[in-house]
């Protein structure tokens, strides 16, 4: 009767067992995604921070400025003044949490060694690396926009009120408004993403090598480079190289050379941006770099 019993129990436990269901790539990539942004929330709270900043400053600046205007056609030029100022500084905000985040995204979990629990989970470094990339190429810009988007609709409402307060019109202020979100919105997803994708990971790939100090590895050695070239012959060739690589053939802006304004829809082509060898150039290093990202993050443990 033991016997019996001994030699069904085997059998019941793997009747009952139930083999773990595959998560699906797509799957596991989102929720690493979401992973991301949970952990690291200066990727919307450092724009959100710096879009209040530049409300509360056009209150009491281009607002306060116009209204104390008795000049009602100088008051009308000042509100409907562009705010490009202030989508600048949120995308200079941006851009400093891309690189902190890209240099802290591998280095961080060997560091207080949450890589062991990580690759505990039924995730591959690959969806690891590739989500960390796309939050800085792709999730980044994105949040950019939708902040200063945000930020010029509620400076133009301030505006229109202010301009049908004093009797003026508000007709020539959303047309610009919305030119601007359009010229903003391909600034964004050409430079901030595709055209520094190259930087960025370059960043995760020295993030995922480097025991200590990783944004003097990341910028010391070209630094070294440029300037050593400099002196011994004069010349900027590797400075141009990366600037070339980084830029996509410098295609990649919306800012008109030698101008702090953004350039008119009618001179951006994209399709010229996307059929420049620079940018094809910039991905292909960019794909280079996040393989080694990958294979350095499946090799070391933690630090």
């Amino acid at each position: 009767m033991s016997g019996a019993q001994s030699s069904a129990t085997p059998e019941s436990f793997q009747a009952h067992s139930v083999a773990p269901a595959a998560i699906a790539p797509t799957r596991a990539f989102y929720w690493s995604v979401r992973r991301e942004l949970w952990e690291h929330r200066s990727i919307y709270i450092a724009p959100l921070a710096v879009a209040g900043v530049a409300l509360f400053g056009f209150l009491i600046g281009t607002l306060g400025r116009g209204l104390a205007t008795q000049d009602l056609i100088r008051r009308q030029a000042i509100l409907e003044e562009p705010t490009t100022f202030a989508a600048a500084l949120v995308m200079l905000a941006s851009v400093i949490v891309s690189i902190f985040y890209c240099l802290d995204a591998l280095h961080g979990e060997r560091r207080d060694r949450g890589i062991l629990f990580w690759k505990s989970l039924p995730v591959s470094d690959f969806t690891a690396v590739l989500a960390k990339a796309s939050v800085a190429i792709v999730i980044i810009p994105l949040v950019t926009f939708v902040v200063t988007f945000a930020m010029q609709v509620i400076m133009g409402l301030l505006s229109t009120v202010a301009l049908l307060g004093s009797g003026l019109s508000a007709a020539m202020l959303w047309p610009h408004l919305l030119e601007m979100s359009a010229m903003l919105l391909y600034h964004l997803v050409a430079l901030h993403g595709l055209s520094l994708a190259p930087l960025y990971a370059w960043m995760l790939l020295v993030s995922a090598w480097a025991r200590r100090a990783p944004f003097l590895w990341a910028f010391l050695p070209f630094l070294v480079i440029s300037i050593g070239e400099k002196i011994a012959f004069n010349s900027w060739h590797f400075a141009h190289m990366l600037g070339y690589i980084v830029g996509s053939g410098n295609e990649g802006g919306a800012y008109m050379a030698g101008s702090n304004s953004m350039a008119p829809l009618s001179l951006i082509s994209p399709a010229h941006f996307l059929l420049s060898p620079g940018l094809w150039i910039g991905l292909a290093v960019t794909a280079l770099f996040l393989a080694a990202a990958v294979r350095l993050r499946r090799d070391h443990g933690p630090i």
